[in-house]
């Protein structure tokens, strides 16, 4: 009579909880990341301890081009505290976005995705639009119309 070798219980759930966590380890998805139209790959946790505004402009909007020039002023001003990206609403891309980066005057990156699903951002209403992201990575605020570089200032203030 031969004996089977039992399995205790409790040796069965361990070995039950420790294959399911692999499991799960191995299906958790990799953080999503941006890449840039300088050629970078940019991811939301990359911004972590800092401020981060992101525009949205398109080239037929007029007050955009007002304030790209405050937003280039402000990043510059600021590089150590903050992080400004733009994001082109129309989505254009390739050699056509990189023409209207140039002619826009933009001199922050460019993202060629748009995080505001990542984000939890409500869908876009009106240009320009810029979102504020905290240092925990969390959305802060959604500015809506031209900013200038006060207004900016005081954002800026008002999430440190």
């Amino acid at each position: 009579m031969s004996r089977k070798k039992q399995i205790r219980p409790s040796r069965l759930i361990v070995f039950l909880i420790l294959s399911l966590l692999g499991l799960l380890a191995a299906c958790t998805p990799s953080e999503v990341t941006y890449p840039t139209l300088e050629g970078e790959e940019v991811a939301l946790s990359d911004w972590h301890g800092k401020v981060v505004f992101i525009n949205y402009w398109a080239e037929w909007c007029r007050p955009c081009r007002t304030e790209i020039p405050e937003f280039n002023v402000f990043a510059e001003q600021h590089r150590d505290q903050l992080k400004v990206f733009s994001v082109n609403f129309d989505g254009v891309q390739g050699q056509a976005l990189i023409e209207q980066v140039k002619a826009m005057g933009i001199e922050f990156d460019t993202l060629l995705g748009d995080p505001r699903r990542a984000l939890g951002a409500p869908p876009g209403v009106a240009l320009p639009e810029t979102l504020v992201i905290g240092r925990q990575g969390q959305l802060y605020k959604v500015l809506l119309g031209p900013q200038t570089l006060e207004q900016l200032n005081e954002v800026l203030l008002s999430v440190l």
